[in-house]
């Protein structure tokens, strides 16, 4: 999964909540933007992959029908309404990974069934976190709602610390699928993967567990606001710059309450601003080029939901006058925004 595409089947696995329901969902899908049906392979015009922004549409109408703000990450099974936002602002006050995730576990085992709480062991230098699985998923095949739950862990892991959080192992529950299915699945988490284990988990290097947490309540409500988008288009490449990631992260995608100054973003990393300076220059970049392409990709991103309008994303963008908002986006990609958004829509027609 790269930073502009998400698997179809994983747009399947919320649809099967939906359609475990009876309900119609074909609405959800032309509001989406998807012009054929995931649920059914071999429908005319399947494609393997749908757009970031697409999956983001549609999982917002699911878990909103089934009133689970948790992405999917709870299999959507019995949890209250807000319980995972809620989960977001409690550990959003640690310090590190490794007690943010204690306290997801803690969350997860008071509000969550069974199957679906966190758990955290620290083993021979290793971190390894994961739940039961689905039900039964011990007796049949690896699917992908299997490998949706623990990308979607790992990618929120990213996002909360900023920087690519390298995995060492993937566990499953569930046998091992066809040949073509794990290597898409050693694609996807760009690690080893093992079948027929005691649960699904992720493995990595327990120092990662003293990575500081770089967000602030503010760029929360943004993430709580446009997910899943993030956690789909975050960048879980370990070779990238972690410190590049982390100052993007912080920056963020809603500018429509002014960007977080330099000094603030100093006071985040624990660090100097002349050592800020002199490691972004290092890696080739400076904290207002790092700015502009946050800004693009984030106008970029928001240009492809038909329902905001030109002047709404110049808004997010933090533009005042909507012109300006068009003759900087057109310095960035040479085409205006009117341009871009239809381009957008004749590629997905």
């Amino acid at each position: 999964m790269n930073a502009e595409t998400v698997p179809t089947r994983f747009a399947k696995s919320l649809l099967n909540l939906v359609i475990e329901r009876h309900y119609d969902y074909s609405g959800m899908l032309t509001v989406s933007g998807i012009d054929f049906d995931p649920a059914d392979l071999a429908s005319e015009g399947y494609q393997p992959e749908i757009s970031a922004m697409q999956y983001t549409r549609l999982s917002r109408q699911i878990l909103s029908f089934l009133q689970d703000e948790t992405f999917g990450l709870s299999f959507g099974r019995g949890v209250t309404p807000g319980a995972f936002r809620m989960m977001c602002y409690c550990i959003l006050s640690c310090e590190n990974l490794g007690k943010a995730i204690r306290r997801a576990c803690d969350f997860y085992r008071t509000f969550f069934e069974a199957d679906a709480q966190l758990t955290m062991n620290v083993q021979d230098g290793r971190a390894i976190v994961g739940y039961a699985g689905m039900p039964g998923s011990e007796l049949r095949k690896v699917e992908a709602t299997d490998a949706y739950g623990l990308s979607m862990w790992h990618r929120f892991f990213c996002w909360l610390t900023g920087r690519s959080i390298a995995l060492d192992e993937i566990h499953f529950k569930g046998a091992e699928p066809a040949l073509e299915k794990q290597d898409k699945y050693r694609e996807l988490f760009q690690c080893v993967v093992m079948f027929g284990q005691s649960r699904d988990e992720m493995v990595f290097d327990a120092k990662l567990l003293s990575s500081p947490l770089v967000h602030t309540e503010q760029s929360l409500k943004e993430f709580l606001r446009t997910a899943p988008y993030q956690l789909m288009v975050i960048n879980t490449d370990s070779t990238a710059s972690s410190l590049i990631n982390r100052v993007r992260a912080l920056i963020g995608h809603d500018f429509s309450q002014g960007f977080p100054s330099f000094e603030k973003i100093t006071q985040s990393l624990n660090m100097s601003a002349p050592t800020l300076r002199r490691r972004l220059k290092a890696e080739g970049t400076t904290f207002q080029q790092l700015k502009d392409g946050c800004r693009r990709d984030a106008s970029m991103a928001y240009l492809s939901n038909p329902d905001l309008s030109i002047n709404a994303v110049a808004a997010l963008m933090g533009f005042t006058d909507p012109s300006a908002f068009h003759r900087s986006f057109k310095k960035w990609t040479g085409m205006t925004p009117g341009d871009y958004r239809l381009k957008e829509h004749q590629e997905e027609s």
